[in-house]
């Protein structure tokens, strides 16, 4: 019996787990410390509340004690911004490049070698000559810019450049600028017009691009900023709307067709001509409603839009008492004397119908003002 006796209380020993210390150690709480910006922090050692997050360093340590609590820390932090357009000596603090530009080919996603050509004023230095590149950092640049660039996108930015130029001579807005450039994209990624001069193609897709964003421009407008004829901006431009109606592609109206642009209105070269001729806001409404009821009536029939929009202001001026001379609305509209006269034959033998009572009733118009036809 003493002997099954010692036996059963081996056994028990053998099955009861050995006891353990609980106690945790310091290691053991440092390598169970983590960051959570939900809560307040604080040291395990000293117990306050004051972490400083060392990004340079990727550290967290404890502002009071200085133990290290994390280390890798990730900087999650943004990225600089760009003052490349500031006066700060040509150094860019931006640590990454522009993003991808949809108007070019490409993933647009590689490496550019920056170099520096240094002055007379900053030879003088070692360290201004080694941090632009020495004596083999041009031509490490021209290099890596043959390999990389593509002479596809050279050609795109030179006809970007002509088109943004030609928009801010006719002080057109950035929309219609886009716009042009997309339409631009769109044809050289057809290769439709190749070989074709840049300027010709760039000015058909102005003019295109002015119709579509309701920003109109005359011919005459965009021949003179950009010195191609009339007949050739005509031509290309009856091409380019053939092709994108084919195409279904160009602007488009937001249920992704094409948008068949609209013949230019008097009424929309109105207003222009009216701001550059210092005519009231009052002369330029009503010289609008003018051009709309003589295209109703079809008293401008066979006339340019040009022509009927400078007759409607030279007849509106005369009859509002702040007449303009047939050489003032020319030199605004760039119409002939003789073609605003002829047109404004029509409008006045129709004057009956076309000037509406409200127009007088102020007793600021007057009919007999009216130059005689």
């Amino acid at each position: 019996m003493a002997a099954l006796r010692e036996a059963l209380e081996k056994l028990i020993s053998l099955s009861t787990p050995p006891t353990i210390d609980t106690t945790p150690s310091h290691s053991a709480t440092y390598a169970a410390w983590s960051l959570d910006l939900s809560i307040n922090d604080f040291c395990p050692e000293c117990r306050v509340s004051n972490l400083v997050t060392k990004y340079t360093e990727g550290d967290v340590v404890c502002g009071e004690c200085g133990l290290v609590l994390g280390d890798r820390i990730v900087d999650t932090r943004s990225e600089w911004r760009t003052f490349s357009n500031d006066d700060t000596g040509g150094a860019d603090p931006s640590r990454v490049g522009a993003g991808i530009d949809p108007l070019l080919h490409g993933e647009q996603l590689f490496t550019t070698i920056a170099y520096k050509n240094p002055t007379k004023a900053t030879t003088s230095t070692k360290t201004t000559a080694a941090a632009s590149g020495g004596s083999n950092g041009r031509i490490l640049q021209r290099t890596q810019a043959r390999v990389t660039e593509s002479k596809a996108n050279q050609s795109l930015l030179v006809a970007y450049e002509r088109i943004a130029s030609f928009c801010a001579g006719m002080n057109i807005q950035n929309v219609v600028v886009e716009a042009a450039k997309t339409l631009f994209k769109q044809i050289d990624d057809a290769k439709l017009f190749r070989g074709k001069q840049v300027d010709i193609v760039a000015s058909g897709c102005i003019f295109l691009a002015c119709r579509q964003c309701g920003v109109p421009r005359t011919f005459r407008e965009v021949f003179s900023m950009t010195r191609v004829q009339k007949k050739e901006i005509g031509r290309i431009y009856k091409l380019l709307e053939k092709f994108f109606n084919n195409q279904g592609m160009g602007a488009e109206n937001g249920d992704g067709e094409y948008r068949v642009p609209e013949t230019t209105k008097p009424s929309e070269l109105i207003r222009r001509y009216c701001s550059a001729l210092r005519i009231d806001q009052r002369c330029a409404s009503v010289s609008v409603s003018l051009a709309a009821k003589a295209m109703e009536l079809g008293s401008g029939a066979g006339r340019s839009p040009l022509s009927n929009a400078a007759a409607c202001i030279y007849m509106i001026s005369h009859l509002l008492g702040t007449p303009r001379t047939t050489k003032e609305i020319s030199n605004a509209a760039g119409v002939g004397e003789p073609t605003i006269r002829n047109t404004y034959k029509g409008l006045y033998n129709d004057r009956e119908k076309l000037i509406d009572p409200k127009w007088l009733e102020d007793g600021r118009g007057d009919v007999k003002r009216l130059p005689h036809a």
